[in-house]
């Protein structure tokens, strides 16, 4: 039989881990709670219904809590790792349905897509969560259809593969974007959420603005020629198109008309910089890498001589 892990990021739930931790034993051989720094006794709850816990000193974001569950599958040889949240409003028994794709070997990441036809769902959510889909896609090359579920299935080789470095709650769409990298199976799974419980320990906006900064750092760090070069692409065609129209303005009427030509000057100068941008940035690490690996040859070959 696999070996499965539900692993559970809190910070500041007392109140309702206990019950999700009850609800999820049921279906792994063990529960995980990641107290990240908790200020109540989310710690101690946790351990009274069964739940091994691990604890941070300090708050240092979802994302290091994910890791830290990561780590513990991968040090005591799981098969599964299932990640929920542990506010209540992720629904235990959704478990088996999200395990199913794994334990059958047909995905190695299985996320579980939130239900957006409910009235339930507040608008600013639906909304952020659709901005925040769409440069997960971006970033990825790939649809998303909920990035920002924290509701989700790994099989081991995810669990072996992924890398994450992100600290705070773009750490979901890390994931997604170092799955399609790393060539990794991706399925979805509908599931049901409860939006009569507080949720996130932050503010919508503040979350929001904090996913995106991440999510454009990540897409500029990881994929420079689509962040930089081909928006610096288009800028460039405008650019000349704006350069062209002045040349015939003035042609016609023998005047230059200093908005349209700054206007071009300044779209052409900005294009042309993100296009270099880019492909210096996308060729450096590759160069690093290549002069690196030499060096290690050569080092190599010294020794055996």
């Amino acid at each position: 039989m696999p070996k499965i892990l539900i692993a559970i990021p809190a910070y500041n739930e007392e109140v309702a881990i206990g019950s999700v931790i009850l609800r999820c034993r049921q279906y792994a051989d063990e529960v995980l709670v990641v107290d990240d720094g908790s200020e109540d006794r989310t710690a101690g709850v946790a351990k009274l219904a069964g739940a091994n816990v691990v604890r941070h000193a300090v708050n240092a974001g979802k994302g290091i809590a994910i890791q830290s569950a990561l780590k513990h599958a991968r040090s005591n040889g799981f098969d599964a790792l299932v990640l929920l949240d542990g506010d209540a409003q992720h629904d235990p028994a959704d478990i088996p349905g999200l395990l199913a794709p794994i334990l059958r070997d047909e995905a190695d990441l299985v996320v579980g897509v939130r239900r957006l036809g409910t009235s339930k769902m507040p608008v600013h959510r639906r909304v952020g969560q659709r901005i925040l889909d769409f440069l997960t896609a971006f970033g990825s090359m790939g649809a998303m259809t909920d990035s920002q579920s924290g509701f989700r299935a790994l099989s081991r080789s995810a669990i072996e593969s992924l890398v994450l470095e992100e600290r705070d709650f773009s750490v979901e769409s890390e994931m997604l974007i170092e799955a399609q990298e790393k060539h990794l199976r991706i399925a979805e799974t509908p599931i049901r959420v409860r939006y009569d419980v507080e949720g996130s320990t932050k503010g919508p906006i503040s979350h929001g603005f904090g996913v995106v900064d991440r999510l454009l750092r990540i897409i500029a760090v990881r994929h420079p020629l689509l962040f930089f070069a081909i928006p610096g692409f288009v800028l460039s065609i405008f650019g000349l198109w704006y350069g062209l129209q002045t040349v015939d303005e003035f042609n016609l009427r023998g005047l230059l008309p200093p908005g349209k030509f700054l206007l071009a000057i300044v779209l052409f100068f900005l294009g042309t910089l993100g296009l270099f941008a880019g492909v210096i940035l996308n060729v450096m690490p590759k160069a690093v890498v290549r002069i690196l690996n030499g060096h290690n040859n050569i080092e190599q070959r010294k020794r055996g001589t």
